[in-house]
């Protein structure tokens, strides 16, 4: 429903603008144009021209959108979008040009669509195949940019990591398959935006990094009284799904789990003081405790989202709920913000 979402969505966005009133605003899209590429890339074009002419925005005299809209290369499809507003009172700010390897001054409102290879004002990249071979054919990548205001130099880091295939097998093991085909990409963005080619800054990686809870430790929490039941598919021997009953009060079904369903018969523990409890297993992220860091999280799980608009704030009954988009920082990036704050 772009056409009731998108009005929703936008007035949500202005309002937090308005809040705020950043200077520099950046805007971190996954998935872009939806799953049906072909024929929702029409709504994304309306969605940038509202956002660029609105009132709202009228302040933000400057402007860069970067779009992978290009669905049709399997090789370099991210379906991921930048965009990056400049506030009219911001007088020396700067982008990198990553092939000529010096700064340029931002003017004016600028949209890169299509074939975003060949723009020198970005790196971009797809993650190998091999990363992931269960996905015939992944969007999952990253969208670097460069900036640079007041002689202050950071990246900003767009990315989509892989999700669960199954949640079956993403509670076999703790940590799961998944999470550590996420840590190997995560690991390789972030030593590619430190490698030697380009000098280093402070740098923000946000967007969806499909973090999970752990499947394992949270399902043995949940379900701690419970007994399980294992069905088979009667021809493979395979396991298809899970069934967790209450030892007693009538062996009431707690959770039901298969590949695509997550069935817990309370979401309103996923809600609760928005979600607190669950924390301590949200584990993905500690790895890179030595590299990255996070402030505290403050809002329930952000993963999955019913989507019929009429339940907004339902969980499907797809996935665990889980904290999947974050924004994460390198430890000098973290002084910058915390040295701004205390001035």
């Amino acid at each position: 429903q772009p056409e009731n979402l998108q009005k929703n969505w936008l007035r949500e966005f202005y309002q937090v603008v308005h809040a705020h009133k950043p200077h520099f605003m950046a805007l971190h899209c996954q998935e872009f144009g939806g799953k049906n590429y072909e024929a929702s890339m029409s709504h994304v074009d309306k969605f940038v021209k509202e956002l660029l002419s609105s009132d709202a925005m009228k302040d933000y005299n400057r402007a860069r959108v970067y779009l992978d809209e290009n669905y049709k290369s399997q090789e370099h499809f991210t379906a991921l979008g930048s965009f990056y507003f400049l506030h009219e009172s911001l007088k020396n700010i700067y982008q990198f040009d990553f092939k000529a390897k010096k700064y340029k001054k931002v003017t004016g409102k600028e949209i890169y669509s299509d074939t975003l290879e060949s723009t020198p004002m970005l790196e971009k990249e797809k993650f190998p195949q091999d990363y992931f071979p269960e996905c015939k054919w992944s969007r999952k990548g990253f969208i670097r940019t460069r900036w640079c205001i007041t002689d202050c130099a950071f990246d900003l880091v767009n990315i989509h990591l892989f999700h669960d295939a199954s949640n079956l097998i993403a509670w076999e093991t703790s940590p799961s398959v998944y999470s550590g085909i996420r840590h190997k990409a995560l690991g390789y963005v972030l030593d590619r935006i430190i490698d030697q080619r380009f000098e280093k800054v402070s740098y923000f990686v946000f967007g969806d990094f499909n973090f999970r809870l752990d499947a394992k430790a949270v399902v043995e929490t949940l379900c701690a009284k419970a007994t399980m039941q294992t069905i088979r598919a009667a021809d493979t021997n395979e396991v298809v799904k899970l069934i967790f009953r209450e030892s007693d009060n009538d062996r009431k079904v707690m959770l039901q789990l298969e590949k695509k369903l997550f069935d817990y018969f309370n979401q309103d523990v996923f809600r609760d003081n928005n979600g607190t409890a669950l924390l301590e297993f949200d584990r993905e992220l500690s790895v890179f405790k030595d590299r990255l860091y996070e402030l505290d999280i403050s809002f329930p799980p952000s993963y999955p989202y019913s989507e019929d608009s009429s339940q907004g704030k339902q969980y499907m009954n797809t996935r665990c709920p889980a904290w999947c988009d974050r924004i994460l920082m390198s430890h000098s990036a973290k002084e910058l913000i915390l040295k701004v704050s205390m001035d």
